[in-house]
């Protein structure tokens, strides 16, 4: 019965369009939406896969606060700074300890109380792997403003992004993670425009600096890497915001990234969960769910 109302489905798509759909990403779109119909959370997705033939979305081009995922994009600010020679990875950058806020997670100054001098090289990996708070607007300083970040990342192609706010201010008022926003589409498309780097946007040294220290990120493990086999890589950043206390609902739950299959293959995800009253497992579990769907669709279904 289910398998003649997806084919009945795709039927009426096929008489109401005048186009032909894509079969197979028509399947993973309909397990995609089952996973998240009951959920009481807006939900964003948008994959990219088969080299770039299948692509499919969920709320794609809705804004969604990045809150962490905007860290992504400022280490590539940062290294584009750095191909230019107006920085260096191996350059030394001081932190005093009244630098060091204490009202955001910074393993950096847990780690150094003090503070100290770190590379720059070292700072992207705590930005990155860890989602390092003061790694990240020290960062920041180094190349401008937020609005640097912002205007960086239009010059290279994606347009449907906001970067207003550093962590330490985004943090200060619940509402200001909603002025650092981007979309599901425009996340995906930042992803593969990186990775395939045709424009030369990153050196060689930069481009496989930045994809290590993402496949190397220690945060959030239980969302797109959460039901995936041990085995698997995965390139990923994330961001969360966190529960409201005065009305319980958490407005960022967020994971982009890039899962290399077995066969060599890969695929784009970014997933984006916001204005959620679900508990944060059930927000890590519903993109955990969507990656899996999606590694399973690539690694079985089209088989």
């Amino acid at each position: 019965m289910n398998r003649l109302f997806q084919l009945t489905t795709l039927l009426l798509l096929v008489l109401t369009s005048g186009k032909t759909p894509n079969t197979k990403t028509y399947l993973l779109r309909n397990e995609i939406e089952k996973i998240i119909s009951d959920k009481n959370a807006v939900v964003g997705v948008s994959i990219i896969g088969n080299n770039g033939k299948d692509t499919l979305s969920v709320n794609g081009d809705k804004q969604f606060p990045m809150q962490s995922v905007f860290k992504f994009h400022i280490a590539l600010a940062v290294l584009s700074e750095i191909d230019k020679g107006a920085l260096s990875l191996d350059q030394i950058v001081k932190i005093d300890k009244d630098e060091l806020w204490k009202g955001f997670w910074s393993p950096l100054r847990d780690e150094n109380p003090n503070g100290g001098s770190f590379t720059i090289e070292k700072l992207i990996q705590y930005t990155i792997s860890q989602s390092d708070n003061t790694a990240c607007d020290v960062l920041i300083r180094l190349i401008g403003t937020p609005k640097t970040v912002e205007g960086y990342m239009k010059k290279s192609g994606i347009e449907d992004i906001q970067i207003t706010f550093d962590e330490k201010e985004m943090q200060e008022k619940w509402e200001n993670m909603f002025q650092n926003w981007t979309t599901p589409n425009a996340a995906n498309k930042t992803l593969k425009i990186f990775f395939e780097n045709k424009n030369n946007l990153l050196s060689k040294r930069s481009y496989d600096f930045f994809w290590k220290t993402n496949i190397e990120t220690t945060t959030a493990l239980g969302r797109i890497r959460g039901q995936l086999p041990k085995e698997v890589v995965v390139a990923h950043k994330s961001g969360s915001s966190g529960t409201n206390k005065e009305t319980g609902i958490m407005d960022a739950v967020n994971n982009i990234g890039i899962v290399f299959l077995p066969d060599g293959e890969y695929f784009y995800i970014s997933v984006f969960v916001t204005n959620s009253h679900e508990n944060n497992k059930m927000n890590d579990k519903i993109i955990a769910d969507i990656a899996k769907a999606t590694y399973d669709f690539y690694t079985i279904q089209t088989k």
